[in-house]
């Protein structure tokens, strides 16, 4: 044994003489000095001008002027937003930007972009310049597959980081900015800044700084309204067409009404003003984006004209307006930056964006704004995903706080299989649990409520920043009712591996059940996307042209070698229908009848035939026994209270 050892030992020493003799070249790694000036918590020497020209709405192209005091001679840095407030990731559009030229007094000026960082530009400032002059365009984009859509013929979504650069080498609160936007004429503009003056179609605004120009986007468009919720808070709707604004008296009542649970549940409101912006169309890009004093919403142009096909469209704003608290005015430590180029980090999305999907759901029942049916379709459908979805195995939520880094929103090939983002709804459903825990355990003397106005409601008015973290979350849990929550939190949320998130669902009486018809939530939702899932059945979604997606991990249609794109032809010797398959699904319950399918993929085409037999089947929630209905008292309004 020692002989062989020694033998071995000889081998190892021999084996880096052997590398570095065999006379390949061997570079070097360049030294990349770190020039970006690192933020600072000090006052920028000057106001930046900010001038934006958007009424080239035919080729949706904005114009931006911008001029820039220099503190002194020598290189100036600007940066391009990259890491955006509540998109958790780098999602700057610098590909957009065009055009880019730097001038002083007329003259221009020397340029490059940092090639480590292309979002930072080093301009050459002479002696003797005061400030610097930039001109650039903003290409957007003007259909889907170059990105959000953001300017249609009858409205835009101004988000000002899009069109904006800041200096480096400071905290962006500290950079003082004037902004100016032209408007095509006859359009109405809404953003939540101050000072607004008005002259044509130009509207100017006072000093601010640069992190609330960010965080204050702008809806503008040819057909708007606004109404009055109330404790300061306006609802401003932009429309495709005028008659798409024909909201009736109870559907305003509604809004508003959520606005007064909203601020009974947390006690106080965490902005002097808030801003509602709502875009109805078929034509914008989505969005649900939160910011402190406001919020980008787009929903169905029918949002208010089909109100009762609507139910499950109104789950957004419930959502963006917690975000206020949630996520804006309490936001965690690491989440927090001092600028737009340091990155974030999102482990605690579980709460910023789980507990707001939670209170967005309560809020919404007792506010009326959707129904008591709609809410628990919507968490049976999150729960009996979960109840399949593989990728738990192997990833824990925590991780999935990653995702928008990692996956960007991207279609994923077997999304059940590497997760997603989904802190949202996994985050949402355990929150449940932790509720109706504190309920039970103090006879509803005490409840998650007592939580959030503990922890998101502060001092009244105060839209600043208050930083949080696991711990902070964990003493303040205990402060309501005393619980091992450290555990409660790490081992359901931070730990892979863990059973489907129904504990809430059953303390509040139910349980979770499966029927050969839609909940109505997922009946919605595929009206709206014209899709068919049958995740708990045959394992995919197929969309109305028969074209297979969200095949599941391991489930039928992936053992049948069924992928993304996959085009379902046939059924049974006959050209597919959403019918025809229904049909065979529920003949193969006999236990013999196998799902007879042609297919195809790339121009080859075969037949497969899916053991499958169990039927249909889409996930409930259902009442169990004769106790108490936890969601009845989950959702009874506390605004008259």
């Amino acid at each position: 044994m020692k002989k062989q050892l020694l033998a071995a030992v000889g081998l190892i020493a021999i084996i880096p003489a052997a590398f570095a003799q065999n006379g390949n070249s061997r570079p070097q790694p360049v030294v990349q000095p770190l020039t970006i000036p690192l933020p600072a918590d000090k006052p920028y020497p000057g106001t930046m001008q900010l001038k934006v020209d958007a009424t080239d709405v035919a080729r949706g192209i904005f114009h931006v002027r911008q001029t820039i005091p220099v503190a002194k001679l020598g290189k100036l840095t600007l940066l391009y937003p990259e890491w955006l407030p509540g998109k958790h990731a780098p999602r700057g559009a610098i590909a957009e930007m065009a055009g880019f030229k730097p001038t002083a007094g007329g003259k221009p000026l020397n340029w490059t972009r940092q090639p480590t960082d292309v979002h930072a530009f080093d301009i050459e400032v002479p002696a003797g310049v005061k400030s610097i002059d930039v001109a650039f365009d903003f290409l957007s984009p003007t259909r889907t597959s170059e990105g959000r859509v953001v300017v249609t013929p009858a409205m835009m979504n101004l988000q000002w980081e899009q069109v904006s650069l800041y200096p480096a080498g400071y905290f962006t609160r500290q950079i003082p900015v004037q902004l100016e936007v032209t408007l095509p004429d006859g359009w109405t503009g809404v953003a939540a800044l101050d000072g607004l003056k008005v002259a044509g179609n130009r509207y100017s605004y006072a000093p601010t700084n640069y992190e609330v120009l960010v965080d204050s986007p702008m809806f503008a468009g040819r057909h708007f309204r606004k109404w009055d919720l109330g404790q300061n808070v306006t609802l401003n709707v932009v429309a495709d067409e005028a008659k798409y604004l024909d909201a009736r008296p109870d559907h305003v009542a509604r809004h508003a009404a959520l606005v007064s649970e909203t601020v009974a549940l947390f006690g106080s409101r965490p902005f002097d003003r808030y801003e509602f912006l709502l875009a109805l169309t078929d034509e914008l890009g989505g969005i649900g984006l939160e910011h402190h004093r406001s919020s980008e919403n787009s929903r169905n142009r029918d949002y208010f004209t089909a109100w009762d096909e609507n139910d499950h469209e109104r789950g957004l704003l419930p959502h963006e307006l917690v975000h206020s608290w949630n996520g804006k005015y309490r936001r965690p430590d690491k989440l927090w930056t001092p600028d737009y180029r340091t990155p974030m980090q999102g482990n605690l999305l579980w709460v910023y964006e789980g507990q707001t999907s939670y209170w967005d759901l309560v809020l919404a029942g007792r506010s009326g704004m959707q129904s008591k049916e709609m809410i628990l379709a919507e968490w049976a459908t999150h729960a009996g995903f979960y109840s399949v979805q593989p990728g738990r195995e192997w990833r824990s939520v925590e991780d999935t706080t990653l995702d928008p880094v990692i996956g960007a929103r991207k279609p994923k090939p077997f999304a059940s299989w590497s997760r997603g983002e989904d802190y949202y709804n996994e985050g949402s459903l355990t929150w449940l649990e932790a509720d109706l825990l504190i309920r039970q355990a103090t006879n509803d003397a005490k409840s998650l409520d007592d939580f959030a106005r503990a922890f998101f409601g502060g001092r009244e008015g105060d839209w600043g920043q208050d930083s949080y973290n696991f711990d902070d979350v964990v003493a303040a849990l205990n402060a309501v009712h005393p619980n091992d929550w450290a555990r409660f939190l790490r081992d359901r949320l931070l730990t892979p591996g863990q059973g489907a998130p129904v504990r809430g669902i059953e303390r509040a009486g139910y349980q979770l059940v499966w029927r050969d018809a839609p909940n109505v939530f997922d009946r919605d939702r595929m009206a709206q996307a014209k899709n068919y899932d049958l995740t708990h059945s045959l394992g995919m979604t197929i969309n109305k042209d028969g074209d297979a997606s969200a095949v599941l991990w391991d489930g039928p249609a992936f053992k049948a070698d069924i992928v993304n794109g996959t085009k379902i032809v046939a059924v049974d010797g006959m050209s597919y229908s959403k019918d025809r398959l229904e049909t065979a699904i529920r003949a193969a319950t006999d236990g013999k009848t196998p799902v007879r399918l042609l297919v195809e993929r790339g121009g080859r085409y075969r037949q497969i035939d899916l053991a499958y037999h169990g039927g249909l089947r889409w996930p409930h929630v259902e009442k169990v026994g004769s106790g108490p209905d936890w969601f009845d008292r989950l959702f009874a309004p506390k605004r008259a209270l």
